[in-house]
Parts: C-alpha cells; sequence; structure tokens
C-alpha cells in the first residue's frame, strides 16, 4: 500500500511576509519528488511543515499521522559531543541494542564513504563529511517518509550520483515517500519522477516536469537527461 500526504489550503507568514499560501498539494510513495527553486521561495517552510517541525497558519495535511520522518536538514544538525558514528547510533538505540545500532550505522556510515573517519567528532570533518553523516544518519533511521533538503550539496559528483542511487532504490523498494528540495537541476532529473518547479515567495509551482526515463537507466542516459534540465527553465 502506498503512503500519501494531502496538503490543502496551506497559510504560512512570518510577520508580513506570505511565505506560502492557498497552497495544495499531494505526495504519493509511487514517485519520487522534488520541489525544484531558488533559495528563499519557501520550499524549507513547506518540507518543515510536512514534517511537523513548523505548524501552518491555516490549513491541513492529511496522511503523515503515525508516520515515522527521515529528515537531511540543510544544516547537518550533529550532536557536536558525539562521534561520527555515535551520530547515527543515536536515533538508532531506542529501538535496537547497542550491537544491532553500531552493525546498522557502519553500514551506512561506509555507504557514505567515510568509514575510516567514523570516530572523529563533527568538529574535525569537513562540511560535505558532515553533510554525509547527516545523510547516512537519515536512511539509518529508516523513515516511512524520506524527506531532505538541498541534501547533497558539498559533494562531488561522483559520491552524489552513488547516494541518489542508494536512495532512490532503497525508497522504492521498500515503498517510502520522498520529498527533496534542491536548486540544482542535475540533482533534480537524476532522482526525481515528478519535479515542480516553484518560485515565491508566495511558493507558488510555475509548472511540472516528469521524467519518463526509468531510474535504473538514467546514469547511462545522462545526455538525455539534459533536455529535462533545460525544460526547468
Amino acid at each position: 500500500m502506498s503512503v500519501e500526504i494531502k496538503l490543502k489550503n496551506i497559510k504560512k507568514s512570518y510577520n508580513d511576509l506570505m511565505v506560502i499560501e492557498n497552497f495544495n498539494m499531494s505526495f504519493s510513495s509511487d514517485k519520487i519528488h522534488c520541489i525544484f527553486g531558488p533559495s528563499g521561495s519557501g520550499k524549507s517552510t513547506l518540507l518543515n511543515i510536512i514534517t511537523g517541525l513548523e505548524r501552518a497558519d491555516v490549513g491541513t495535511i492529511d496522511g503523515e499521522k503515525s508516520k515515522k520522518f527521515s529528515y537531511v536538514f540543510q544544516e547537518h544538525r550533529l550532536l557536536s559531543w558525539l562521534s561520527a558514528e555515535k551520530n547515527i547510533m543515536f536515533v538508532l538505540e531506542s529501538n535496537y541494542t547497542k550491537k544491532e545500532a553500531k552493525e546498522i550505522s557502519e553500514k551506512y556510515i561506509k555507504l557514505v564513504k567515510l568509514f575510516e573517519f567514523k570516530d572523529k567528532l563533527p568538529g574535525e570533518l569537513s562540511g560535505g563529511m558532515k553533510q554525509r553523516v547527516a545523510i547516512a544518519r537519515a536512511i539509518a533511521y529508516d523513515g516511512d517518509i524520506f524527506v531532505m533538503d538541498e541534501p547533497f550539496k558539498g559533494l562531488d559528483l561522483e559520491l552524489k550520483t552513488s547516494i541518489m542511487n542508494f536512495i532512490a532504490g532503497y525508497c522504492n523498494k521498500n515503498n517510502k515517500l520522498l520529498i527533496y528540495t534542491t536548486h540544482d537541476a542535475f540533482e533534480a532529473v537524476y532522482m526525481a519522477d515528478n519535479i515542480y518547479v516553484f518560485e515565491g515567495p508566495p511558493l507558488k509551482m510555475k509548472k511540472q516536469v516528469s521524467i519518463n526515463i526509468p531510474f535504473e537507466e538514467r546514469e547511462t542516459r545522462v545526455h538525455e537527461l539534459k533536455k529535462y534540465e533545460e525544460n526547468l527553465n
């Protein structure tokens, strides 16, 4: 059974700035969804409302109740006093034994190519490394809904592509709802099935672009994806 959430008549403002107004949209786990648009348009606010970190002034969300969220923020939000590995274990230990949490943590810290740095504190890691730990933590937490806000900034193309391959395959296989934001055209067309091109504030959809190349073929058909990139402008 697919996971689906529906946003109805969402409105959010900060003082005199209207960020989201009369916003209606639905997302389901049979597609991967990308919110594409410039910084400051309201994308992050939308994700925070979806995950319940912020409340809409007006409107409702259906389908998110009892769902577990994995969230990759623009900022890594790592605990400064814990190592890279223990930052991942921290979100697991309430549901797993310490041994199980360590095994899961090691699996995903290897995925993001940071195993040799697993005992380093966040302050000893570069910005890109900290972001990779945050991605590993979100995957390890294994939410029903994956929400990622500019998750791949600071990553080189090869590593970025490898992580996108894993996340897309994992979400498709395990019926996870995935919504992510970016203003990078390649990140949008490579992983998403549906791309919603926004402007704002207030957040307003200009158009929707659907990628008709099967995900498993995209790595070998990158030249065709370029045409979709051009259509995002």
